[in-house]
């Protein structure tokens, strides 16, 4: 062990040497234990690139970090969560086929995590194992004792692998229909090799195909160099796997590559630079831009792209994008990435409508195998207005209106599904509310998942803010028809308020409420019946699209503060915490019955502004991050979904927050840092400045926005991409009068 601790010193000496980057403060590790569903992922990878890197620990452990071993160590994961196609495991003596016996333990103080770079030690063999990619090639190097060593590679879904000679293997495998081909190439000659067939070793043979198979080949080893492995992956073939192995990584130098990837990291950092607060307030801050840097990925093959919605090989010098989950992605990680870097946000879009040409509907959650049709709503809609009001270019608009179109007045609405309408989506379009189902009512629409159920109430309400923002579009386009029509429907959320209880509330197709109906516990697994995956107290606020009508709706200003307060303050559902858990498990980072660890309620805690209390949103905010985004293991309190919760925290770390993307304007809440400085593509800087922050000087005393007094707590996406600096003086009280001069743009329909 002392032989091997050293070795990773002598091949890692710029960890201890170089002085300290934005990069060294990212900690991947964060949110390795989960709250309740899914943890974070360890994963190494270059910004948007498509070969991406997390060991595969003990089955069956959902958080990977407390796993006890290491039974593979992938090529790439084609999709977020989803296990890798093809893996590899080293091996000392002589071969085995069997997982248990190919598994090895590992020790956390001997595992190195950055976003460019891996390496553990596998104690069972004392073989330190090193990665580090490329955008579309990985890299491993391997130490090992001296004495013979083998490599096992296996596939899981319709594998084909095949010796192309002494030092080489091409490999394919599928996920969901979707081949990954992989081109290797090792700096030892085999001396021996074969295939494994339903874990069993059959010496000899060159090539294998199936389910669950794979290949060994092992090497003479003396221990005086490492091995080294270098893949290409492709979605288009074999060859050009090779292809861009032979582009992206010339010659056997590891450490050159890892410190470009190192480099390549540091410059996507240093877009935004930091000062001030704690230590740990910077690792979060980095990690959580890490975070957004996974996803969305370019898989554009060198001028080519092998596209699921149309099972076709297409040649187009521009990117293609795929892996988003817009439902989550389309509130905080896309407005991000409209701020950072416009150009590629236009590409993505780009990506979307060739999406739509290919298959003939707008995608939810864009894959690389297709579209996987999740969660509710036509988020596309939100994402591409809120691109084009704020400036972005570059993408055809005519073409993504008329997907966007289609997906609202042609498509389905049904939770979880995607193309044609059903009789549920034409009852909503004439009548302005998805029916809901009354307690014991046996469903009738076979479209409608067993599990997802109809969640009645989200539809309504999400499709009314995609409505808003489609309509918004329409008429910046001059289609005035439209945009009246869709406006109308934008309305659609005062048709499930139910005055009665104060709640969003479940309607039935006649028009009557159901009951019972309790806010709390609502029905289903999620709240699933009514809800998408929590109950009605933070969905009560899910009108982005009219804080202004939703407040009328409530009583006014002051009642509708009131509201907001007894959101935070609401005790949970039953006598203890897990009584609420098990009904709702996505409801974690609660406050009261405020969920933090999940998306819909980003938003709420920015409310209080348009109510002239943005104070009270001062002191939610800056708890709520103190409180569920921490530098440990549990430090994300909920699932991170395609950056969206990192996103969160980067925004309102910076001090501003997206309450509407499709409107161009930021809501001001507390800044974290004592200068934020965002270095803008257009060559300008935004700076947020702060005098006398500290944990307690959380409140803003007064503002100024280039000199000038700011004296409302929010400001234009144009204020923010023309640069210049906005300070904030902070105190340990609020100043009740500050940002109270004038409320944010809302819907205010006597306006239009």
């Amino acid at each position: 062990m002392k032989k091997m601790l050293f070795l990773f010193l002598t091949v890692c000496p710029q960890l201890l040497l170089r002085a300290q980057q934005p990069v060294d403060y990212v900690n991947p590790q964060i949110g390795g234990i989960s709250h309740l569903l899914q943890p974070t992922f360890n994963t190494v990878h270059l910004p948007h690139g498509m070969v991406r890197f997390t060991p595969v620990k003990s089955p069956g452990i959902s958080d990977h970090y407390v796993a006890l071993r290491i039974f593979g160590l992938p090529l790439n994961q084609p999709a977020h969560r989803f296990p890798p196609v093809v893996t590899i495991m080293p091996g000392m003596g002589q071969p085995t086929a069997d997982p248990d016996a190919l598994a090895s333990e590992y020790d956390h103080d001997f595992e190195t995590v950055r976003p460019y770079y891996y390496s553990v030690l596998l104690e069972d063999e004392e073989i330190l194992a090193e990665f580090t990619p490329t955008e579309r090639c990985g890299f491993y190097r391997f130490s090992i004792k001296n004495g013979p060593f083998f490599m096992v590679l296996k596939g899981d879904r319709e594998a084909d692998m095949k010796i192309i000679d002494n030092n080489t293997i091409m490999a394919s495998a599928t996920l969901n229909g979707l081949r990954q081909y992989a081109y290797l190439k090792f700096n030892q000659p085999f001396t021996e090799s074969g295939v494994i067939e339903k874990n069993t070793l059959k010496n000899g043979r060159k090539s294998i195909a199936g389910d669950d198979t794979g290949l060994f080949v092992t090497f003479s080893g003396n221990g005086s160099e490492p091995l080294m492995l270098k893949y290409g992956i492709s979605y288009i073939d074999g060859d050009q796997a090779k292809r861009t192995l032979d582009e992206q990584v010339r010659g056997w130098d590891f450490d050159k590559i890892k410190e470009n990837g190192r480099e390549i990291w540091n410059e996507a950092f240093e877009q935004i630079e930091v000062r001030g607060g704690t230590e740990d307030d910077k690792v979060v801050f980095y990690t959580a831009v890490y975070r957004t840097k996974e996803r969305m990925v370019n898989i554009n093959e060198d001028g080519r792209y092998y596209s699921a919605y149309d099972r076709q090989v297409h040649h187009d010098d521009r990117p293609f994008y795929i892996d988003d989950w817009s439902w989550d992605t389309y509130r905080t990680s896309h407005p991000l990435m409209v701020i950072l870097d416009p150009a590629r946000e236009a590409d993505i879009i780009q990506s979307y409508v060739r999406m739509y040409e290919q298959s003939g509907w707008m995608p939810s959650f864009p894959q690389a195998y297709g579209d996987m049709g999740g969660m509710i709503g036509h988020h596309q809609a939100a994402i591409i207005s809120d691109a084009w009001h704020k400036g972005v270019r570059g993408f055809d608009i005519g073409k993504a209106y008329e997907g966007l179109m289609k997906n609202a007045m042609k498509g389905t609405m049904v939770p979880w599904r995607e193309g044609p309408a059903t009789e549920l989506d034409d009852f909503y379009r004439k009548n302005g509310w998805f029916p809901a189902l009354a307690p014991g009512e046996k469903e009738t629409v076979a479209a409608v998942h067993p599990f997802e159920k109809r969640q009645a109430v989200a539809v309504t309400l999400e499709h009314s803010y995609d409505d808003w923002c489609l309509s918004r579009l329409a008429s910046s386009l001059g289609h005035q028809d439209d945009a009246k029509l869709l406006m109308a429907k934008a309305f659609n959320y005062k048709n499930v308020y139910n005055p009665a209880n104060g709640f969003m509330s479940p309607k039935k197709a006649d028009g009557s409420w159901v009951t019972p109906f309790d806010p709390k516990k609502d029905r289903g697994p999620g709240c699933r019946d009514y809800f998408a995956e929590i109950n009605t107290y933070t969905y009560t606020f899910s009108v982005q699209h009219d804080v202004a009508g939703l407040m009328e709706l409530m009583g006014g200003r002051e009642d509708f503060i009131k509201r907001l307060d007894g959101l935070f303050e609401e005790p949970m559902y039953g006598y203890c915490r897990w009584t609420q858990t098990a009904d709702i498990p996505d409801g974690t980072g609660m406050v009261g019955q405020f969920v933090m660890g999940n998306e819909q309620g980003f938003h709420v805690p920015y409310l209080y502004v348009y109510a002239g209390a943005p104070w009270k949103t001062q002191k939610r905010i800056r708890n709520l991050m103190k409180t569920w985004f921490r530098n440990d293991l549990m430090g994300v309190c909920g699932d991170e979904d395609g950056g969206a919760m990192s996103a969160f925290y980067i925004f309102s770390a910076l001090g501003f927050y997206p309450v509407t993307p499709g409107m161009p304007v930021y809501v001001i809440g507390t800044p974290l840092f004592e200068k934020a400085v965002v270095h803008l593509p257009n060559g300008k800087k935004f700076t947020v400045h702060v005098i006398n922050n500290s944990a307690q000087n959380k409140y803003i005393q007064s503002a100024k926005l280039n000199g000038k007094p700011l004296d409302k707590a929010w400001f234009t996406h144009d204020e923010l991409m023309n640069g210049g600096e906005l300070i904030f003086e902070m105190g340990p009280r609020p100043n009740k009068a500050w940002g109270t001069a004038e409320a944010p743009p809302s819907l205010n329909f006597h306006e239009k």
